[in-house]
């Protein structure tokens, strides 16, 4: 059961980058303690929506409050106060090539905390286990670890500050369905440990039905329809029933049904 506090509100919201017209009346709220997916098709603006929310990229209008600050118009002492306050998983990871594990999921200690350097390393060490990793990853450099390990990182990094919101950017994208079911139970169990609230963006049906509370269809510049689901598939709208109607998207809710 999810609490109905707004932590993200977003309305009307107009996104236009050079001549073309990304959103437009677009509003969404994100309740306090929910895995909300946000998903639609090619050219719909799920990234570009992503990146706003978390201030890399400004809006031509609307408003998009934040943990109750105003985004659009937050000062960059205010904005970086807020960011502070989530974190990120990119879709490619993002993580330093030339530092190893322990030292990546440390970085932000260092630049955002006052903590002596053993404090450090223990909490670092701490997030690293709680993503999934053995310890003795710690001292290996991205490019000795698989990909699903290297989310996990990824993830550890994102967590290691304790934050309140995640944003998660196609966090599966290029992991086999073993690797990627076992990082959808991961999301679930630090969504329930840490009390977190989750934003994701993906393509994954198979997460989208495992993982979310609630679905966001963007579609025509705006979202067509925030629902559970079971509810967001026989939604009757040409768009929606176009995108799940298919075989992976029927086949991903057997599968989960099956499950259950």
């Amino acid at each position: 059961m999810t609490e109905q506090t707004p932590i993200i509100e977003i309305k009307g919201l107009k996104t236009q980058l050079g001549d073309t017209l990304v959103h437009e009346g677009l509003d969404l709220t994100v309740f306090k303690g929910e895995v909300l997916g946000i998903v639609g098709g090619s050219g719909s603006g799920k990234t570009t929506l992503l990146r706003e929310m978390m201030g890399l990229q400004s809006v031509t209008a609307g408003s998009i409050r934040i943990f109750d600050c105003e985004l659009t118009s937050a000062s960059p002492k205010a904005l970086l106060a807020i960011q502070r306050r989530w974190g990120v998983l990119f879709q490619a990871n993002a993580l330093f090539s030339s530092l190893t594990l322990l030292e990546n999921v440390s970085f932000p200690l260092k630049e955002h905390s006052s903590l002596d350097d053993d404090s450090v390393r223990d909490l670092a060490l701490l997030k690293i286990l709680m993503a999934g990793l053995p310890i003795d990853s710690a001292v290996k450099y991205p490019a000795e670890l698989s990909g699903g390990m290297q989310k996990r990182a990824g993830l550890a990094r994102a967590i290691v500050l304790d934050p309140e919101l995640i944003f998660l950017d196609e966090p599966t994208a290029g992991l086999d369905p073993n690797t990627a079911a076992g990082f959808d139970e991961l999301i679930l169990n630090l969504q329930k440990t840490m009390g977190l609230t989750i934003v994701i963006v993906t393509h994954d049906l198979d997460t989208l039905w495992t993982v979310t509370n609630r679905v966001a269809f963007l579609g025509d510049k705006k979202v067509l329809c925030v629902d559970e689901m079971a509810k967001l598939v026989k939604n009757p709208n040409p768009d929606i029933q176009e995108f799940f109607s298919g075989p992976r998207g029927r086949a991903a809710e057997e599968s989960y049904q099956d499950g259950n």
